[in-house]
């Protein structure tokens, strides 16, 4: 087994490698100087089984195409296997068609990381579990509930507790949670005008006087965390904190975050933090290192990676 990363998450990436006792394999990621992506690989691959570690995070096209290039690279070097090791899915939320003549973008990125070489994926939390069936490969989505249930408890353990989803789509992540956590679950109606823009209408559950942790799994703009939120301590919630998967956080999202009534707000290190994300009062990164070490240890072995969640 060989590990290789591009340049999106490399301290995950060395995590990874460091929890399997494994060297990162020499590579070199860089550009031209028009910026065009050149990836060489500096050790022998031929009949190896590699994971290239590259989420698609911003900047997204120039990450997606260093996967894309690398897998070609691997593919022309005679690799047994690759396996698209993405902590983050970007495109993922256009997995639909939301109006006339509009794209399904996580459709094509798959095909596009399909036909660059990849044998099989590996990612976590996608926004839709049906994007796995975009892919004619195999693919394995990860589950980042048993870290956030594990923090959880040593956070607020003997708290009484809350699982709020910020809307109704995401109210089968926050029951999986809740439920482990035998704790009870509310969900917050909100009304979207446009992307990134919503407004919370109703609050269903009773949370007064009760810890509320909303669970989701993309935090971009803050906008729908922060109302929540809001929302959430005008009903009446003793205090209000958020697990969130992947950390997109664009524009003024962190400041957004710290202005709000949110004690806290718990991020996975699917996407590498930046430096308003490591020094703000009320964010913390948990690493999901472990999980994908141990996931790719297992398919490399080829034994079952759904019995993790067992």
């Amino acid at each position: 087994m060989k590990i290789l990363t591009g340049n999106s998450n490399r301290p995950l990436a060395e995590a990874i490698a460091a929890y399997l006792n494994i060297p990162l394999t020499k590579a070199s990621v860089r550009r031209f100087s028009d910026m065009e992506v050149f990836v060489e690989i500096q050790e022998n691959v031929r009949g190896e089984d590699v994971f290239i570690i590259q989420s698609t995070s911003y900047p997204t096209n120039d990450n997606l195409m260093e996967l894309l290039v690398t897998l070609d690279a691997l593919k022309r070097g005679s690799v047994r296997r690759s396996t698209a090791v993405i902590p983050y899915y970007g495109y993922a939320r256009q997995d639909r068609k939301s109006g006339p003549r509009t794209p399904i973008s996580a459709k094509l990125v798959a095909n596009l990381i399909t036909v660059a070489g990849a044998d099989r994926v590996l990612t976590v939390d996608l926004h839709a579990g049906q994007i796995q069936g975009f892919f004619d490969i195999p693919t394995d989505n990860l589950f980042a509930a048993p870290v956030f249930v594990d923090d959880i408890k040593r956070q607020y353990g003997g708290e009484s507790l809350v699982i709020v989803s910020p809307d109704v789509g995401g109210v089968v992540r926050a029951r999986l949670i809740a439920r482990r956590l035998g704790a009870d679950l509310a969900i917050v109606d909100k009304r979207r005008e446009r992307a990134g823009v919503s407004e919370v209408m109703n609050i269903i559950g009773d949370v007064a006087g009760q810890r509320c942790i909303l669970v989701d799994d993309i935090v971009d703009s803050a906008g729908t965390l922060c109302n929540a939120a809001e929302a959430l301590m005008e009903a009446g919630a003793a205090a209000v904190s958020a697990y969130v998967t992947h950390g997109v956080l664009s524009g003024g999202a962190v400041a957004r975050v710290t202005a709000s009534p949110l004690q806290e707000l718990v991020m996975t290190d699917s996407i590498q933090g930046t430096e308003a994300v490591r020094v703000a009062r009320n964010i913390r990164q948990l690493s999901i290192a472990p999980l994908m070490a141990e996931a790719v240890r297992r398919i490399s072995e080829e034994r079952s990676v759904s019995s993790l969640f067992d």
